[in-house]
Order: structure tokens, then sequence, then C-alpha cells
């Protein structure tokens, strides 16, 4: 019997639904963002959870049963794919590193050569004060310079709405967005990250801000940017209107974050600053929007090149999950984390926990992965028509890498460690 459009969708749902039950149930983070109906939501609650093999065999049955033409087919087979990788391992399966981020995030995830660290460490030397010590430590220097007080972090709403109506201003300069869209700021202590962004669906979003970590003013843009627009919170609201409202595509209820379409998104988010930013116009409108009013005079930084080249050191965290994956001792780790991701030991110790825990060890390669791909295919003549795809379809890291001009420089393997 022939499955309905309708059918599959309710089914595909189900599986992601139990599967991210799961995974949350095994000491995890929510894998899932879900706007589907609650009666779907309500009954997965409430039913006993299935074995991982009856996941398995559920996602064979929506793959060998796609109702759709083949463009959409191939999109949702590649989630598919992902949730059937994951509940294959919660089986018990083992399959290499490499095979099962394949399977999941769509990408290959070679070790990154540090050679690329060290090309980053040397922008980050060129971009930041001339001043005594490490490199690690002109960082955190350049950090505190610019670091919002903590007992004024109850200015922090205010200062991220303005910062979200600079950046809407910039993307909607990009692709039109819905002038009733309402984006505000939460500070939340102790979470488990820097900041969020939540799509509460419609028109109305959030961006939540770790109160209990210190704000760097100088990454005002670059969080909200990522967080919002052009970032996630735009991606989420545009999508909405153009899958869901105007086409109908109701899969899109179903947002499973281990797969191929996050690593866009964090590619994107990586991005984000610099596309509605170029050059050094972010810095010139903190300067004068921001960090003026507060006494903060110019130090001869270069914005733009620190957060460059932290963008690339993204791949010491991949390089880390591989570390985790082959049990190496957390005090290597850690090392590893300090000396070419410049982490101190407060942000190592984050660090450990998030990559440690299940589903994130594999997230974290969308990060370098992500940004890496795109930074190929938004070299491009019509970038801001690619940017207008990455908000309003389903892409896959395969689309891009077939429309690139280049792959990006291929990781070299790392050399044997005693």
């Amino acid at each position: 019997m022939t499955v309905t459009e309708e059918e599959w969708v309710r089914d595909y749902a189900l599986l992601a639904l139990r599967l991210d039950r799961r995974v949350a149930g095994s000491g995890g983070a929510t894998m899932l963002i879900y706007r589907g109906p609650d009666e779907w939501r309500a009954g997965v609650e409430a039913e006993e959870p299935p074995p991982a093999g009856r996941l398995t065999a559920d996602a064979d049955r929506l793959l060998d049963e796609l109702p759709f033409e083949a463009a959409r087919a191939r999109y949702l087979a590649a989630q598919v794919r992902a949730m059937r990788a994951v509940a294959g391992r919660l089986a018990g399966a083992r399959p290499p590193l490499g095979e099962y981020a394949r399977a999941c995030l769509g990408v290959d995830v070679e070790w990154v050569a540090e050679e690329q660290f060290e090309a980053a460490h040397a922008r980050l030397d060129a971009a930041l004060p001339r001043s005594g010590g490490s490199l690690a430590a002109r960082l955190r220097a350049w950090q505190d310079r610019h670091r919002l007080p903590s007992a004024e972090m109850g200015r922090l709403p205010e200062l991220v709405g303005r910062a979200v109506a600079e950046t809407r201003a910039r993307t909607g300069a990009l692709v039109a967005l819905p002038p009733d869209e309402v984006v505000d700021c939460r500070v939340v202590p102790q979470a488990h990250y820097l900041a969020a962004g939540h799509h509460h669906g419609g028109r109305r979003s959030t961006i939540f801000i770790n109160g209990g970590l210190p704000f760097n003013l100088a990454d005002l843009l670059y969080v909200v940017a990522h967080e919002g627009h052009p970032g996630h919170i735009a991606e989420s609201v545009l999508k909405e209107i153009h899958l869901l409202d105007a086409q109908g595509r109701t899969d899109h209820w179903v947002r499973f974050m281990l797969s191929p379409s996050f690593v866009l998104s964090e590619g994107l988010g990586l991005h984000a600053q610099s596309l509605v930013f170029p050059g050094d116009q972010a810095q010139a409108w903190l300067a004068d929007n921001v960090l003026a009013e507060r006494g903060v005079r110019p130090d001869g930084s270069d914005f733009a090149a620190v957060h460059e080249a932290r963008n690339a050191l993204w791949g010491a965290w991949a390089n880390a999950a591989h570390l985790v994956a082959e049990g190496r001792p957390e005090a290597e780790i850690a090392a590893y984390l300090a000396r070419w991701a410049l982490l101190d030991e407060t942000e190592t110790g984050a660090a450990l926990a998030s990559i440690g825990a299940p589903g994130m060890s594999l997230y974290v390669f969308g990060y370098h992965h992500g940004w890496r791909l795109l930074e190929s295919w938004l070299d491009s003549t019509d970038r801001a028509h690619r940017v207008r795809r990455l908000l309003t379809e389903q892409l896959l890291p395969a689309d891009l890498q077939a429309e690139s001009p280049r792959n990006g420089t291929p990781a070299r393997h790392r050399a044997e460690r005693g």
C-alpha cells in the first residue's frame, strides 16, 4: 500500500520524538526542534519507549517509502539516515567515528591539520594589541578590556536589542523579513551555553545569554548575528514562512539536530557577522554605539580578524572530539584545547563537558566543517543569492560541495603521538 505524504510526515515526526526521548534519557541534551501537533508529542511521552532496534527498522521503512519529488526526497532521506545512525548507536552499533559522522552530518570529519591553527594564531597575533605575554594571555586581556562588568549584566538585554535592530536591518537588505517579527533577550543563570537563539514559532524569538559567564562587548554583534540575523533565528523564521506556510512542507515541523542541515546552520552562524558587517563595519558600529559610551577607547585591535581566527580554531574542538572518541585521557584533551584553541582552565572544563555529552561529541564537528564548507561556497559572485538560499531552502552539504569552486584545503593526517 502506498503511504501518503501526511502519513509519512507523521511517522517521521514520531521517529524523531522517540529517538530524542531515548537520547535525552541517556543523559544527553535534546537533539530535536519540534513544531508539530502536540498530540503526537504527548502520545510518545505516554508510551513505553520502544527499543532502539525498532527505531532503526522504522527509519528503514521511511527510507523505503519516500512519497516525494526527487529533491525533497533526497533531503528527507539524509535526515532519516542521520536518525537511523543515531538509533543504531543506541542499539549498540559502534561504527568508526568517520563513518558515523558521515551518516549523521553528511560531511567527512578528518583530523584538522595543526598548521591551520598555527595560521589562525598568526592572524590573532597580528590582530591583537602588542603587549607582553603569551598569545592566549593577550587574547584574554583583549576580552577583559571589552568585558561588560558583572554588575551591569542587567543592561545586556538593551544592548542586545540595539544589536538585533542593526543586524535585522542589514539582513533585510539581503532577504525580505517579516515586519512584525519580535526578538527579545533574556539573561539566564548558569546555562551550558554562552548564548542561544530560540524561535518560539510565528514571529517571536528569544536570544538567551548565559549570565554565569563574562560577556565580551566586542563579541556583541558576532553573537547576535550568529544567534539572530542572519543566523539561527532568521533561518527558523524564514524557513517557516517559505517552506511551511508557503509550500505546506509539514516535514519542517521536525528538525533533528544531529543531521546534515545543522552543519549548514552552524556554518551560517559562524559566517553571519561577516555577511552583514564586511570588513571593519562591525567594529566601527560597536565603537560608535556601545564602546564609546562606556569609555572604551580603541586599542589598535582588529575585531574582524580576531573573530575570523577564532572561527578557524573550532577545528581544534573538532580534533578534541576525535580524541574523546579514541578514549584519550582528559588531561591530554584539556592540554590540546589549551594549546590550540587557546582556552583557559574554566573554558577548557566547559568544553570538555560539552564535547563529552551524548550527541555533542558529534555535533561539535558541525561548527568547523560547516564554516569551512560555507567559506568556499559563499566565495561567489552571487553571494547574496546564496545567503538567501541558505535561509529559505532545504539544502544539504552535498549540494554546496557540488557547487563550490573549491572544497577547502584537505586535512592532513596528524602525526603519530606517543
